[in-house]
């Protein structure tokens, strides 16, 4: 767990030191340019939300399934098409979440 917890804050700090770097520029500068940071995390932040919930929910998903017809290999087909199914909802979770991105990231500029 400490390996974790380690991985994702030097992660976050990673993520975050190219994002602070325009606005001391710019603060050095006096012209202001941090108006493209809330946009620009909220993108971030939307698309990362997204890829984790579908992660975790695809896991899930085939796991189960893979559970499922190892128990009762009689009903793999039926339990095939249900699977192909959920994976195209879920999968239809992050396309929304990087369309928000895309959304917040053409407010920038």
């Amino acid at each position: 767990m400490r390996k974790f917890a380690r991985f994702a804050l030097s992660t976050v700090v990673a993520a975050a030191v190219p994002m602070l770097l325009p606005l001391t520029a710019a603060a050095a500068e006096g012209t202001g340019g941090g108006d493209s940071l809330g946009p620009a995390l909220g993108a971030g932040i939307a698309v990362g939300l997204a890829g984790l919930g579908c992660g975790i929910g695809q896991g899930l998903t085939a796991g189960n399934t893979t559970a499922g017809i190892a128990r009762n290999p009689g009903a793999a087909g039926s339990m095939f098409v249900n699977y192909i199914l959920g994976m195209v909802l879920i999968e239809s979770i992050a396309i929304y979440g990087l369309v928000i991105a895309f959304q917040l990231v053409g407010k920038i500029g």
